[in-house]
């Protein structure tokens, strides 16, 4: 899978990853290999991603939303909490 993280001012991640964890406003979910496409909002929480080498990288938002479609995550994020 391909995952993209964008916020207003830059794209903060592009690579491959194995699976991805967000915080839905209806609660967490991960999204895996050939997900259904989705599009989703995304409350203040933890993402959490497993890189294609096994490394497991976290990163804090402040919102935003998820789209999902043919193996493609990109994630619209309204700022990340350094």
């Amino acid at each position: 899978m391909e995952l993209t993280v964008i916020t207003p001012e830059e794209e903060y991640y592009h690579g491959k990853v194995d699976s991805v964890k967000v915080p839905g406003t209806s609660g967490e979910f991960q999204i895996l290999r050939n997900h259904a496409a989705i599009v989703s909002s995304l409350q203040e929480g933890k993402v959490t991603f497993r890189e294609k080498d096994g490394n497991e990288k976290v990163i804090m938002i402040t919102g935003g939303f998820v789209e999902v479609f043919h193996n493609k995550v990109s994630l619209l994020i309204n700022s990340i909490k350094q």
